[in-house]
């Protein structure tokens, strides 16, 4: 006798002969739960080059370091062609490993390379900490909102998503705690110039965040892309770090998992990121991305490294923090001069978004359509949220249009959302 399953597949495929494969039959319960990405989508719509898009979460193309690029090329071809074009560790190129720690370390606190594993791009890191933590229906507590990427990479494990509010200080740890007596599985953060609201966990707010670590041992997961990229105010201590003082250590070895990458300070088209965790968490981390790719790309491993064991990443980060300062200020600017008064919005100290906020009853979505036609582009919150709210918002990226384009596509927008609020009434 054949397993039920596997007889049903079988009638299926004998009545289907002849007919074209009928896949959604075969596709693995969890793929239900699976949706492209909504920014992705509107990527393709934003591809026309009259449309000003405040879309994607994109570098600035044009400051791409392309000749460092390519002279890190020729001299890694050069110099170590053979190792590049091999397979190499899991763990990633030691060399790239060890200028990620010392990056990460300070005076009183001190990363090792064996705690850092190399990915490919900080979406696997992502992916592979779900694995490692997750069962399905566990729960994870996040900011409402929070970035859509994780909420993608753990749809798939039917988890229970528990959401905490924020406001310009970040998440707000006073209606965290509540929640942390429950034990959840695993508290996602991005502390640093939130995507998509563009907020930062203010200092006083890490503190009490790992007093409740302290007090609830849960795994904390800190996700660090725009950290680097400070345009005003002073730079915070990561929760990484905050944590081992708190214990007391000197090592990397308490309950935050840190994720850092190279996309957004370097570029993204070498899909280097990193995870920086306790021992026990690497090893598993590198157990489960043997089965995923084995390794990521070596070319690039060494490219990044070439680039950056110099200095030329601390030049280049500097340069890029000077050209989205003046891009956020011309959208803010613009904002403040075009905008309904009725119109909200968060005033970031870095990275690349900021949200909008509108009135209850305006539908970004519906909004989108319209301001398609108008050649602008952004991302409608909804997606974003948790628990069917968020209609009303909208994210704005300002660092891939240029300065005359940012002004000009504010403007179309608030021509938008005048009109809308004037139907409204």
């Amino acid at each position: 006798m054949y397993p039920a399953g596997i007889l049903n597949k079988i009638i299926l495929g004998t009545i289907l002969q002849g007919a074209s494969m009928q896949w959604d039959n075969f596709f693995a319960e969890r793929t239900k739960s699976m949706k492209r990405s909504t920014i992705r989508e509107i990527l393709k719509l934003t591809a026309q080059p009259d449309v000003i898009s405040f879309a994607g979460g994109l570098p600035a193309s044009e400051f791409f370091p392309i000749e460092h690029v390519r002279q890190a090329t020729d001299r890694v071809l050069r110099d170590s062609g053979q190792e590049a074009l091999q397979y190499t560790t899991t763990e990633g190129l030691p060399a790239l490993r060890q200028l990620i720690a010392d990056r990460l370390s300070d005076a009183d606190f001190s990363v090792h390379p064996d705690d850092i594993l190399i990915i490919s791009g900080s979406q696997q890191g992502l992916d592979l900490i779900n694995r490692l933590l997750l069962n399905e229906g566990d729960r994870m507590v996040v900011e409402n909102p929070t970035y859509l990427g994780m909420l993608m990479a753990s749809r798939p494990f039917s988890l229970e998503y528990v959401p905490v509010g924020s406001d310009d200080d970040g998440m707000v740890i006073d209606d965290l705690e509540p929640l942390m007596k429950d034990t959840p599985d695993l508290v996602y953060s991005v502390p640093n110039f939130q995507n998509p609201q563009g907020t930062t966990l203010s200092l006083e707010r890490r503190h009490q965040l790992i007093d409740l670590l302290q007090r609830y041992p849960v795994p904390l997961l800190e996700d660090n892309p725009y950290g680097e990229l400070r345009y005003t105010g002073e730079d915070l201590p990561s929760l990484l770090l905050l944590e081992a003082q708190k214990r007391g250590s000197h090592r990397l070895d308490g309950s935050v998992i840190y994720l850092g990458t190279f996309s957004k300070v370097l570029t993204p088209g070498l899909r280097i990121g990193y995870i920086a965790a306790a021992p026990q968490v690497i090893d598993k981390l590198v157990q489960i991305k043997q089965s995923a790719d084995l390794h990521t790309n070596t070319l690039s491993q060494y490219i990044a490294y070439e680039i950056s064991k110099d200095g030329y990443l601390d030049q280049h980060i500097a340069a890029l923090r000077d050209v989205y300062r003046e891009r956020r200020d011309v959208m803010l600017d613009a904002m403040t001069e075009n905008f309904p008064d009725e119109v909200h919005w968060s005033e970031p100290d870095g990275g690349l978004f900021l949200m909008v906020r509108m009135p209850q009853g305006v539908d970004s979505t519906e909004l989108l359509k319209r301001a398609l036609e108008h050649k602008v582009a952004f991302v409608p919150g909804a997606d974003f949220h948790i628990g069917g709210i968020g209609q009303n918002t909208m994210r704005l990226n300002f660092s891939n249009a240029k300065p005359e384009q940012i002004a000009e596509g504010v403007y179309r927008l608030a021509v938008l959302l005048k009109e809308e609020l004037i139907a409204q009434h």
